[in-house]
Protein backbone atom coordinates (compact mmCIF):
# COMPACT_ATOMS: atom_id res chain seq x y z
CA UNK A 1 0.00 0.00 0.00
CA UNK A 2 1.18 3.22 -1.01
CA UNK A 3 -0.03 6.87 -1.28
CA UNK A 4 -0.36 8.09 2.34
CA UNK A 5 0.72 12.00 2.17
CA UNK A 6 1.87 11.98 6.47
CA UNK A 7 4.28 10.02 7.86
CA UNK A 8 5.73 9.50 11.52
CA UNK A 9 7.92 7.96 13.29
CA UNK A 10 5.66 6.44 16.25
CA UNK A 11 1.92 6.90 16.24
CA UNK A 12 0.18 6.37 19.51
CA UNK A 13 -3.29 5.46 19.59
CA UNK A 14 -4.26 7.02 22.81
CA UNK A 15 -3.51 9.35 25.86
CA UNK A 16 -3.63 7.56 29.31
CA UNK A 17 -0.75 5.84 30.83
CA UNK A 18 0.00 3.66 28.28
CA UNK A 19 -0.14 6.53 25.38
CA UNK A 20 1.57 9.67 26.97
CA UNK A 21 4.56 7.94 28.89
CA UNK A 22 5.81 6.67 25.64
CA UNK A 23 5.07 9.51 23.79
CA UNK A 24 7.49 12.04 26.69
CA UNK A 25 10.61 9.12 26.34
CA UNK A 26 10.29 8.83 22.38
CA UNK A 27 10.07 12.07 21.95
CA UNK A 28 12.24 13.15 24.16
CA UNK A 29 14.70 10.74 22.77
CA UNK A 30 14.81 12.87 19.13
CA UNK A 31 11.59 10.37 17.39
CA UNK A 32 8.77 11.91 15.66
CA UNK A 33 5.79 11.29 17.60
CA UNK A 34 1.67 11.76 16.69
CA UNK A 35 -0.67 11.07 19.66
CA UNK A 36 -4.45 10.25 18.15
CA UNK A 37 -6.91 10.21 20.86
CA UNK A 38 -10.45 9.54 20.11
CA UNK A 39 -12.21 12.22 23.01
CA UNK A 40 -11.75 15.73 23.39
CA UNK A 41 -8.59 17.96 25.16
CA UNK A 42 -9.88 20.17 27.95
CA UNK A 43 -8.36 22.30 30.20
CA UNK A 44 -8.78 22.47 33.88
CA UNK A 45 -11.81 25.21 33.69
CA UNK A 46 -13.78 22.80 31.44
CA UNK A 47 -14.02 20.14 33.93
CA UNK A 48 -17.90 21.17 35.53
CA UNK A 49 -19.02 20.15 38.79
CA UNK A 50 -22.36 19.18 36.31
CA UNK A 51 -23.73 16.20 35.40
CA UNK A 52 -25.94 17.41 32.60
CA UNK A 53 -25.31 16.07 28.76
CA UNK A 54 -22.65 18.14 27.35
CA UNK A 55 -20.62 18.38 30.52
CA UNK A 56 -17.76 16.81 30.97
CA UNK A 57 -19.13 14.48 32.99
CA UNK A 58 -20.08 13.35 29.83
CA UNK A 59 -17.91 14.41 27.55
CA UNK A 60 -14.97 12.85 28.81
CA UNK A 61 -16.06 8.86 29.54
CA UNK A 62 -17.01 6.40 28.12
CA UNK A 63 -19.60 3.46 29.33
CA UNK A 64 -20.09 0.42 27.02
CA UNK A 65 -22.56 -2.17 28.13
CA UNK A 66 -21.61 -5.86 26.99
CA UNK A 67 -23.05 -8.77 27.82
CA UNK A 68 -23.10 -9.95 31.39
CA UNK A 69 -20.00 -6.65 31.59
CA UNK A 70 -19.83 -3.17 31.48
CA UNK A 71 -16.84 -1.01 31.70
CA UNK A 72 -16.80 3.11 32.62
CA UNK A 73 -13.26 4.18 31.11
CA UNK A 74 -11.41 7.37 30.25
CA UNK A 75 -12.53 9.54 26.63
CA UNK A 76 -10.09 12.70 26.36
CA UNK A 77 -6.48 13.45 25.91
CA UNK A 78 -5.15 12.01 29.04
CA UNK A 79 -7.06 9.34 28.93
CA UNK A 80 -7.82 7.50 32.80
CA UNK A 81 -5.85 9.91 34.45
CA UNK A 82 -8.30 12.69 33.84
CA UNK A 83 -11.18 10.51 35.31
CA UNK A 84 -9.50 8.41 37.97
CA UNK A 85 -9.46 8.87 41.92
CA UNK A 86 -5.74 8.97 41.69
CA UNK A 87 -5.38 5.57 44.44
CA UNK A 88 -1.80 4.69 43.67
CA UNK A 89 -1.02 1.45 45.45
CA UNK A 90 1.55 -0.95 43.95
CA UNK A 91 0.59 -4.43 43.11
CA UNK A 92 1.07 -7.52 45.93
CA UNK A 93 3.84 -9.36 45.35
CA UNK A 94 1.83 -12.65 45.07
CA UNK A 95 0.04 -10.89 42.03
CA UNK A 96 3.06 -11.72 39.81
CA UNK A 97 3.07 -15.72 40.94
CA UNK A 98 -0.54 -15.98 40.34
CA UNK A 99 -1.82 -18.65 37.91
CA UNK A 100 -5.76 -18.31 37.42
CA UNK A 101 -7.11 -21.69 35.94
CA UNK A 102 -4.62 -22.10 32.99
CA UNK A 103 -2.02 -24.34 35.70
CA UNK A 104 1.11 -22.22 35.07
CA UNK A 105 2.31 -18.57 35.81
CA UNK A 106 0.51 -15.61 33.86
CA UNK A 107 3.00 -13.05 34.53
CA UNK A 108 6.32 -13.32 32.30
CA UNK A 109 9.21 -14.92 34.01
CA UNK A 110 10.94 -11.62 33.40
CA UNK A 111 8.35 -9.64 35.09
CA UNK A 112 8.11 -10.11 39.13
CA UNK A 113 7.26 -6.90 41.57
CA UNK A 114 11.01 -6.83 42.35
CA UNK A 115 11.85 -6.47 39.12
CA UNK A 116 8.83 -3.66 38.47
CA UNK A 117 10.32 -1.69 41.50
CA UNK A 118 12.77 0.75 40.02
CA UNK A 119 10.09 1.63 37.18
CA UNK A 120 7.62 1.86 39.93
CA UNK A 121 9.36 4.49 41.46
CA UNK A 122 10.41 6.36 38.10
CA UNK A 123 6.63 6.77 37.86
CA UNK A 124 6.05 8.13 41.47
CA UNK A 125 8.67 10.68 40.94
CA UNK A 126 6.92 11.83 37.74
CA UNK A 127 3.35 12.28 38.91
CA UNK A 128 4.48 12.18 41.83
CA UNK A 129 2.69 10.20 44.28
CA UNK A 130 1.85 11.36 47.35
CA UNK A 131 2.78 8.97 50.56
CA UNK A 132 -0.55 7.81 52.35
CA UNK A 133 -1.18 10.29 55.39
CA UNK A 134 -3.92 10.04 58.06
CA UNK A 135 -4.01 13.78 58.07
CA UNK A 136 -5.66 14.11 54.37
CA UNK A 137 -8.20 10.89 55.16
CA UNK A 138 -11.98 11.81 54.24
CA UNK A 139 -15.14 11.83 56.59
CA UNK A 140 -16.14 8.81 54.64
CA UNK A 141 -12.21 6.91 54.70
CA UNK A 142 -12.41 7.93 58.58
CA UNK A 143 -15.79 6.15 58.89
CA UNK A 144 -14.71 3.07 57.38
CA UNK A 145 -11.37 3.14 59.12
CA UNK A 146 -12.99 3.54 62.29
CA UNK A 147 -15.87 1.00 61.59
CA UNK A 148 -12.78 -1.59 60.55
CA UNK A 149 -11.54 -1.14 63.94
CA UNK A 150 -14.58 -2.25 65.73
CA UNK A 151 -14.41 -5.17 63.98
CA UNK A 152 -11.08 -6.65 64.77
CA UNK A 153 -9.80 -5.74 61.50
CA UNK A 154 -7.36 -3.02 59.99
CA UNK A 155 -7.45 -0.53 57.70
CA UNK A 156 -4.46 1.81 55.53
CA UNK A 157 -4.57 5.11 53.89
CA UNK A 158 -4.04 5.08 50.50
CA UNK A 159 -1.32 6.40 48.72
CA UNK A 160 -2.50 8.71 45.73
CA UNK A 161 -1.36 10.88 43.40
CA UNK A 162 -3.06 14.02 44.47
CA UNK A 163 -1.76 17.61 46.34
CA UNK A 164 -3.70 17.57 49.07
CA UNK A 165 -2.74 21.28 49.47
CA UNK A 166 -4.69 22.17 46.24
CA UNK A 167 -7.58 19.92 47.06
CA UNK A 168 -10.87 21.38 48.08
CA UNK A 169 -12.68 18.04 49.01
CA UNK A 170 -15.08 18.51 46.39
CA UNK A 171 -15.73 14.89 45.57
CA UNK A 172 -15.87 16.04 41.74
CA UNK A 173 -12.69 14.56 40.84
CA UNK A 174 -14.20 12.03 38.39
CA UNK A 175 -15.31 14.69 35.79
CA UNK A 176 -11.92 15.79 35.71
CA UNK A 177 -10.26 18.03 38.63
CA UNK A 178 -10.31 22.14 38.10
CA UNK A 179 -8.10 22.69 40.21
CA UNK A 180 -5.42 20.56 39.45
CA UNK A 181 -4.76 18.71 42.62
CA UNK A 182 -5.22 15.26 40.96
CA UNK A 183 -2.34 15.31 39.27
CA UNK A 184 -3.10 13.74 35.90
CA UNK A 185 -0.84 13.21 32.74
CA UNK A 186 -2.22 16.54 31.83
CA UNK A 187 0.30 17.87 34.13
CA UNK A 188 3.08 15.83 33.93
CA UNK A 189 4.26 13.50 31.09
CA UNK A 190 1.89 15.02 28.18
CA UNK A 191 3.21 18.41 28.26
CA UNK A 192 7.12 17.27 28.08
CA UNK A 193 5.99 15.25 25.32
CA UNK A 194 4.49 18.52 24.09
CA UNK A 195 7.94 20.11 24.65
CA UNK A 196 10.01 17.80 22.99
CA UNK A 197 7.77 18.01 19.61
CA UNK A 198 5.14 15.78 19.92
CA UNK A 199 1.70 16.38 18.37
CA UNK A 200 -1.24 15.20 20.06
CA UNK A 201 -4.96 15.44 18.02
CA UNK A 202 -7.88 14.82 19.82
CA UNK A 203 -11.19 13.55 18.36
CA UNK A 204 -9.14 11.24 16.03
CA UNK A 205 -10.70 7.76 16.72
CA UNK A 206 -8.46 4.80 14.77
CA UNK A 207 -10.18 1.95 13.42
CA UNK A 208 -7.69 -0.12 11.71
CA UNK A 209 -4.01 -0.69 10.91
CA UNK A 210 -2.46 -1.91 7.39
CA UNK A 211 0.33 -3.14 6.38
CA UNK A 212 3.09 -1.59 4.00
CA UNK A 213 5.39 -2.60 1.61
CA UNK A 214 8.66 -1.62 3.95
CA UNK A 215 7.80 -3.15 6.93
CA UNK A 216 5.95 0.06 8.78
CA UNK A 217 2.44 0.46 9.30
CA UNK A 218 -0.45 2.82 7.83
CA UNK A 219 -3.27 3.67 10.37
CA UNK A 220 -6.57 4.68 9.34
CA UNK A 221 -8.90 7.15 11.34
CA UNK A 222 -11.70 8.67 11.40
CA UNK A 223 -12.55 11.90 13.20
CA UNK A 224 -15.43 12.46 15.17
CA UNK A 225 -17.85 15.61 15.95
CA UNK A 226 -17.05 17.44 19.53
CA UNK A 227 -20.56 17.50 20.33
CA UNK A 228 -22.11 13.96 18.90
CA UNK A 229 -19.11 11.06 18.56
CA UNK A 230 -21.49 9.51 16.61
CA UNK A 231 -20.74 12.01 13.93
CA UNK A 232 -18.03 11.35 11.95
CA UNK A 233 -16.29 14.61 10.48
CA UNK A 234 -13.85 13.33 8.45
CA UNK A 235 -10.55 10.77 8.36
CA UNK A 236 -7.16 9.99 7.25
CA UNK A 237 -4.50 7.85 7.40
CA UNK A 238 -1.03 7.98 8.66
CA UNK A 239 1.76 5.82 7.65
CA UNK A 240 4.53 4.93 11.03
CA UNK A 241 7.73 3.15 11.01
CA UNK A 242 6.52 1.52 14.70
CA UNK A 243 2.98 1.79 16.29
CA UNK A 244 1.55 1.78 19.73
CA UNK A 245 -1.87 0.71 20.52
CA UNK A 246 -3.17 2.18 23.86
CA UNK A 247 -6.75 2.95 23.22
CA UNK A 248 -7.43 1.21 26.58
CA UNK A 249 -8.61 -2.37 27.15
CA UNK A 250 -12.11 -1.80 26.00
CA UNK A 251 -10.62 -0.48 22.59
CA UNK A 252 -7.12 -1.94 22.06
CA UNK A 253 -8.30 -5.13 21.13
CA UNK A 254 -11.19 -4.46 19.16
CA UNK A 255 -8.84 -2.19 16.97
CA UNK A 256 -6.64 -4.93 16.38
CA UNK A 257 -9.44 -7.45 15.52
CA UNK A 258 -10.73 -4.77 12.58
CA UNK A 259 -7.32 -4.97 11.46
CA UNK A 260 -6.29 -8.75 11.43
CA UNK A 261 -7.88 -8.72 7.32
CA UNK A 262 -4.97 -6.76 6.12
CA UNK A 263 -2.49 -7.52 8.77
CA UNK A 264 -2.82 -11.28 8.76
CA UNK A 265 -3.78 -13.44 11.81
CA UNK A 266 -3.86 -12.35 15.21
CA UNK A 267 -2.36 -13.87 18.29
CA UNK A 268 -5.01 -16.29 19.88
CA UNK A 269 -5.46 -14.16 23.10
CA UNK A 270 -6.46 -10.70 21.21
CA UNK A 271 -10.07 -10.22 22.73
CA UNK A 272 -9.68 -12.81 25.31
CA UNK A 273 -8.73 -12.89 29.08
CA UNK A 274 -10.39 -9.95 29.67
CA UNK A 275 -10.60 -9.05 33.45
CA UNK A 276 -12.54 -6.58 35.25
CA UNK A 277 -9.98 -6.34 38.26
CA UNK A 278 -12.86 -8.72 39.95
CA UNK A 279 -14.54 -5.39 40.98
CA UNK A 280 -17.89 -5.18 43.15
CA UNK A 281 -19.45 -2.57 45.35
CA UNK A 282 -21.16 -2.95 47.97
CA UNK A 283 -23.40 0.39 50.14
CA UNK A 284 -24.18 0.97 53.39
CA UNK A 285 -26.75 3.05 54.92
CA UNK A 286 -25.05 4.32 58.17
CA UNK A 287 -27.13 4.26 61.36
CA UNK A 288 -25.86 8.11 62.07
CA UNK A 289 -26.57 7.42 66.35
CA UNK A 290 -24.71 4.66 66.07
CA UNK A 291 -21.88 6.12 64.57
CA UNK A 292 -21.58 8.17 67.42
CA UNK A 293 -21.91 5.73 69.50
CA UNK A 294 -19.70 2.82 68.56
CA UNK A 295 -17.38 4.65 66.75
CA UNK A 296 -16.84 7.93 68.90
CA UNK A 297 -17.78 9.83 65.54
CA UNK A 298 -18.47 13.77 65.66
CA UNK A 299 -17.97 16.43 63.29
CA UNK A 300 -18.63 19.27 65.68
CA UNK A 301 -21.45 20.43 64.90
CA UNK A 302 -23.65 17.48 66.27
CA UNK A 303 -23.21 15.44 63.04
CA UNK A 304 -21.47 12.24 63.42
CA UNK A 305 -21.00 11.71 59.78
CA UNK A 306 -23.46 12.36 56.95
CA UNK A 307 -20.58 13.36 54.50
CA UNK A 308 -21.03 11.02 52.19
CA UNK A 309 -20.48 13.56 49.74
CA UNK A 310 -17.27 15.56 51.20
CA UNK A 311 -14.32 14.23 50.17
CA UNK A 312 -12.43 12.59 47.24
CA UNK A 313 -12.59 9.09 46.09
CA UNK A 314 -10.60 6.53 48.08
CA UNK A 315 -8.57 7.39 51.34
CA UNK A 316 -8.71 3.98 52.99
CA UNK A 317 -8.58 0.51 52.37
CA UNK A 318 -8.64 -2.74 54.38
CA UNK A 319 -6.29 -4.93 52.61
CA UNK A 320 -6.06 -7.78 55.77
CA UNK A 321 -7.04 -10.33 53.04
CA UNK A 322 -3.75 -9.72 50.71
CA UNK A 323 -2.44 -12.45 51.88
CA UNK A 324 -0.45 -14.26 49.58
CA UNK A 325 -0.72 -17.47 51.71
CA UNK A 326 -4.55 -17.54 51.14
CA UNK A 327 -5.66 -19.89 48.56
CA UNK A 328 -6.28 -17.69 45.07
CA UNK A 329 -9.53 -16.00 44.02
CA UNK A 330 -10.16 -15.14 47.73
CA UNK A 331 -7.65 -12.05 47.75
CA UNK A 332 -9.32 -9.03 47.84
CA UNK A 333 -9.05 -5.14 49.01
CA UNK A 334 -11.48 -3.66 50.55
CA UNK A 335 -11.54 -0.06 49.59
CA UNK A 336 -13.70 2.72 50.87
CA UNK A 337 -14.86 4.45 47.55
CA UNK A 338 -17.24 7.80 46.49
CA UNK A 339 -19.31 7.81 43.39
CA UNK A 340 -21.80 10.57 42.36
CA UNK A 341 -25.41 10.42 41.63
CA UNK A 342 -26.26 8.68 38.73
CA UNK A 343 -24.62 5.49 38.51
CA UNK A 344 -23.86 5.19 41.98
CA UNK A 345 -27.41 5.39 42.98
CA UNK A 346 -29.02 3.41 40.40
CA UNK A 347 -27.42 0.21 40.96
CA UNK A 348 -27.76 0.61 44.80
CA UNK A 349 -30.32 -1.97 46.36
CA UNK A 350 -32.64 -1.87 49.18
CA UNK A 351 -32.03 -3.70 52.17
CA UNK A 352 -35.00 -5.37 52.92
CA UNK A 353 -36.92 -4.50 49.59
CA UNK A 354 -40.51 -5.94 49.40
CA UNK A 355 -40.10 -6.18 45.88
CA UNK A 356 -37.52 -4.80 43.09
CA UNK A 357 -34.53 -3.62 45.25
CA UNK A 358 -32.94 -1.03 43.11
CA UNK A 359 -35.80 1.15 41.77
CA UNK A 360 -39.25 1.83 43.54
CA UNK A 361 -40.21 3.41 46.79
CA UNK A 362 -38.13 1.94 48.99
CA UNK A 363 -35.15 2.90 47.25
CA UNK A 364 -36.81 6.58 46.75
CA UNK A 365 -36.71 6.37 50.70
CA UNK A 366 -33.41 5.34 50.74
CA UNK A 367 -32.29 7.97 48.60
CA UNK A 368 -33.19 10.69 51.42
CA UNK A 369 -30.23 9.16 53.64
CA UNK A 370 -28.18 9.52 50.86
CA UNK A 371 -25.29 11.49 53.05
CA UNK A 372 -25.38 8.76 55.42
CA UNK A 373 -23.92 6.26 52.53
CA UNK A 374 -20.93 4.70 52.46
CA UNK A 375 -19.40 2.65 49.38
CA UNK A 376 -17.30 -0.57 49.66
CA UNK A 377 -15.06 -1.14 46.39
CA UNK A 378 -14.14 -5.28 46.28
CA UNK A 379 -11.06 -5.70 43.70
CA UNK A 380 -10.15 -9.40 43.54
CA UNK A 381 -9.04 -11.88 41.45
CA UNK A 382 -11.17 -12.93 38.63
CA UNK A 383 -10.52 -15.98 36.18
CA UNK A 384 -10.00 -13.64 33.15
CA UNK A 385 -13.80 -14.49 31.53
CA UNK A 386 -14.16 -11.79 29.62
CA UNK A 387 -13.86 -12.56 25.40
CA UNK A 388 -14.85 -10.09 22.52
CA UNK A 389 -17.14 -10.71 20.07
CA UNK A 390 -17.00 -9.15 16.27
CA UNK A 391 -16.14 -5.54 15.93
CA UNK A 392 -18.90 -3.17 15.31
CA UNK A 393 -18.42 -1.18 12.31
CA UNK A 394 -16.67 1.65 14.04
CA UNK A 395 -14.97 2.56 17.13
CA UNK A 396 -15.08 0.03 19.98
CA UNK A 397 -19.08 0.04 20.35
CA UNK A 398 -22.08 1.17 19.36
CA UNK A 399 -23.34 4.41 20.35
CA UNK A 400 -26.81 5.16 21.17
CA UNK A 401 -26.27 8.48 22.65
CA UNK A 402 -23.95 12.14 21.91
CA UNK A 403 -21.49 10.65 24.37
CA UNK A 404 -20.59 8.60 26.57
CA UNK A 405 -22.86 5.29 26.49
CA UNK A 406 -22.71 2.64 23.95
CA UNK A 407 -23.50 -1.13 23.62
CA UNK A 408 -19.75 -3.47 23.05
CA UNK A 409 -19.55 -6.39 22.12
CA UNK A 410 -17.85 -7.67 25.21
CA UNK A 411 -19.56 -10.84 26.77
CA UNK A 412 -18.26 -11.91 30.69
CA UNK A 413 -20.09 -14.95 32.56
CA UNK A 414 -18.23 -15.20 36.18
CA UNK A 415 -16.94 -18.75 36.83
CA UNK A 416 -17.12 -20.38 40.13
CA UNK A 417 -13.87 -19.31 41.31
CA UNK A 418 -15.08 -15.35 40.36
CA UNK A 419 -18.49 -15.32 42.24
CA UNK A 420 -16.73 -17.71 45.62
CA UNK A 421 -13.79 -14.13 45.65
CA UNK A 422 -17.35 -12.02 45.53
CA UNK A 423 -19.22 -14.16 48.15
CA UNK A 424 -16.23 -13.92 50.90
CA UNK A 425 -15.75 -9.98 50.10
CA UNK A 426 -19.54 -9.48 50.13
CA UNK A 427 -19.49 -11.24 53.51
CA UNK A 428 -15.97 -9.00 54.72
CA UNK A 429 -18.14 -5.93 54.28
CA UNK A 430 -21.00 -7.21 56.33
CA UNK A 431 -19.20 -8.43 58.78
CA UNK A 432 -17.50 -5.02 59.32
CA UNK A 433 -19.94 -2.69 58.89
CA UNK A 434 -22.93 -4.57 60.16
CA UNK A 435 -21.67 -5.82 63.23
CA UNK A 436 -23.88 -4.28 66.53
CA UNK A 437 -26.09 -2.43 64.12
CA UNK A 438 -23.59 0.36 62.47
CA UNK A 439 -25.13 -0.09 59.19
CA UNK A 440 -27.48 -2.34 56.86
CA UNK A 441 -25.08 -3.38 53.93
CA UNK A 442 -25.85 -4.65 50.20
CA UNK A 443 -24.17 -5.17 46.63
CA UNK A 444 -25.40 -3.13 44.12
CA UNK A 445 -27.50 -4.76 41.79
CA UNK A 446 -26.01 -6.93 38.61
CA UNK A 447 -29.78 -7.23 37.15
CA UNK A 448 -29.18 -3.70 34.97
CA UNK A 449 -25.73 -3.77 33.23
CA UNK A 450 -24.63 -7.27 34.37
CA UNK A 451 -20.88 -6.81 36.32
CA UNK A 452 -19.18 -3.60 35.91
CA UNK A 453 -15.67 -2.54 35.99
CA UNK A 454 -13.82 0.74 36.23
CA UNK A 455 -10.18 -0.46 35.74
CA UNK A 456 -10.44 -2.90 32.23
CA UNK A 457 -7.90 -5.52 32.27
CA UNK A 458 -5.95 -7.99 29.98
CA UNK A 459 -7.84 -8.10 26.81
CA UNK A 460 -4.28 -8.11 25.13
CA UNK A 461 -2.30 -9.29 27.55
CA UNK A 462 1.59 -10.04 27.97
CA UNK A 463 2.91 -13.45 28.70
CA UNK A 464 5.53 -16.13 28.03
CA UNK A 465 2.73 -18.77 27.04
CA UNK A 466 2.12 -17.78 22.91
CA UNK A 467 -1.32 -19.95 23.70
CA UNK A 468 -2.90 -17.52 26.47
CA UNK A 469 -0.75 -13.95 25.74
CA UNK A 470 -1.21 -12.02 22.81
CA UNK A 471 1.93 -10.01 23.90
CA UNK A 472 5.69 -10.99 24.55
CA UNK A 473 7.75 -9.76 27.40
CA UNK A 474 8.76 -6.88 25.72
CA UNK A 475 4.85 -5.61 24.83
CA UNK A 476 5.47 -6.49 21.04
CA UNK A 477 2.02 -8.02 19.18
CA UNK A 478 3.18 -11.71 18.46
CA UNK A 479 3.47 -12.40 14.82
CA UNK A 480 3.86 -8.86 14.17
CA UNK A 481 7.00 -6.58 14.98
CA UNK A 482 6.79 -3.14 15.09
CA UNK A 483 3.45 -3.06 16.89
CA UNK A 484 3.18 -2.67 20.65
CA UNK A 485 0.72 -2.53 23.19
CA UNK A 486 1.09 -0.75 26.48
CA UNK A 487 -2.39 0.05 28.15
CA UNK A 488 -3.84 -2.15 30.61
CA UNK A 489 -4.82 -4.73 28.27
CA UNK A 490 -1.43 -5.68 28.73
CA UNK A 491 -1.60 -6.62 32.22
CA UNK A 492 -2.37 -10.26 32.67
CA UNK A 493 -4.88 -10.85 35.11
CA UNK A 494 -6.57 -8.44 38.12
CA UNK A 495 -4.18 -6.78 40.38
CA UNK A 496 -6.42 -6.67 43.34
CA UNK A 497 -5.97 -3.22 44.02
CA UNK A 498 -6.31 -0.26 41.79
CA UNK A 499 -3.99 -0.81 38.41
CA UNK A 500 -2.98 2.51 37.17
CA UNK A 501 0.54 2.48 38.84
CA UNK A 502 1.10 -1.00 37.44
CA UNK A 503 0.25 0.20 34.25
CA UNK A 504 2.04 3.55 34.12
CA UNK A 505 5.14 0.95 35.52
CA UNK A 506 4.61 -1.30 33.00
CA UNK A 507 4.42 1.60 29.89
CA UNK A 508 7.57 3.04 31.44
CA UNK A 509 9.29 -0.78 31.03
CA UNK A 510 8.68 -1.17 27.82
CA UNK A 511 9.91 1.89 26.27
CA UNK A 512 13.93 0.41 26.12
CA UNK A 513 12.21 -2.14 23.73
CA UNK A 514 10.28 0.18 21.49
CA UNK A 515 13.18 2.50 21.46
CA UNK A 516 15.79 -0.62 19.74
CA UNK A 517 12.99 -1.72 17.68
CA UNK A 518 12.86 2.26 16.29
CA UNK A 519 16.75 1.59 15.91
CA UNK A 520 16.02 -1.55 14.05
CA UNK A 521 13.97 0.76 11.35
CA UNK A 522 16.18 3.33 11.18
CA UNK A 523 15.17 5.89 13.33
CA UNK A 524 18.20 7.85 15.64
CA UNK A 525 16.11 7.87 19.15
CA UNK A 526 18.15 8.20 21.87
CA UNK A 527 16.89 6.65 25.45
CA UNK A 528 18.05 8.42 29.03
CA UNK A 529 15.58 11.48 29.14
CA UNK A 530 14.63 13.03 32.79
CA UNK A 531 12.06 12.03 34.83
CA UNK A 532 9.11 14.53 33.41
CA UNK A 533 9.56 16.36 36.92
CA UNK A 534 13.12 16.84 35.73
CA UNK A 535 14.38 15.46 39.35
CA UNK A 536 18.38 14.79 39.21
CA UNK A 537 17.25 11.36 40.74
CA UNK A 538 14.92 10.44 37.69
CA UNK A 539 17.68 11.51 34.99
CA UNK A 540 19.89 9.26 37.29
CA UNK A 541 17.70 6.58 37.06
CA UNK A 542 17.09 6.85 33.51
CA UNK A 543 20.70 6.45 32.29
CA UNK A 544 21.10 3.48 34.50
CA UNK A 545 18.39 1.78 32.92
CA UNK A 546 19.56 2.74 29.44
CA UNK A 547 23.23 1.32 30.50
CA UNK A 548 21.08 -2.19 31.30
CA UNK A 549 19.19 -2.41 28.27
CA UNK A 550 21.92 -1.75 26.12
CA UNK A 551 21.12 1.44 24.85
Amino acid sequence: MTGSAESTDVLIIGSGFGGSIPAYHLAAGGARVLVLERGPWLAAEEFDHDLRLGTSSTRVFEFVVGQGMSVLSGNCVGGGSVVYFAAMPRAPRFVFERQGSIGHRLWPAAITRDALEPWYERVEEALPISPASWDTTTYAGGLWAAACDHAGRTCNPVPAAVDSDLCTNCNWMMSGCRFDAKRSLLLNYLPAALEHGAEIRPLHEVQQITRLADGGYRVHYNTVDEVDYRVVTGGGTVDAKVVIVAAGAGATPVILQRSEPALGTMPHAVGRYFSGNGERLNTAVIDEDKARDLLGLDRGDGRAYEAYQIGRGPTVASWDRLDGSRPEFERYSLEQLYFPPGLGTVLAQVPGADGPSWFGPGKKELLRDWKSWLTIFTMSEDDNEGVFGAPPPTGNANRFSQQMFGFGTISYEPTENTLRGWEKSDADVREILEKDGLAEVLPWTNDVIGAYTVHPLASCRIGDDPATSALDDRHELRGHPGIFVTDGSAVPAGLTVNPAFTIAALAERAVPGIVAALRERGVQVAYGAPSPSGAAGGRRATREFARAAGL
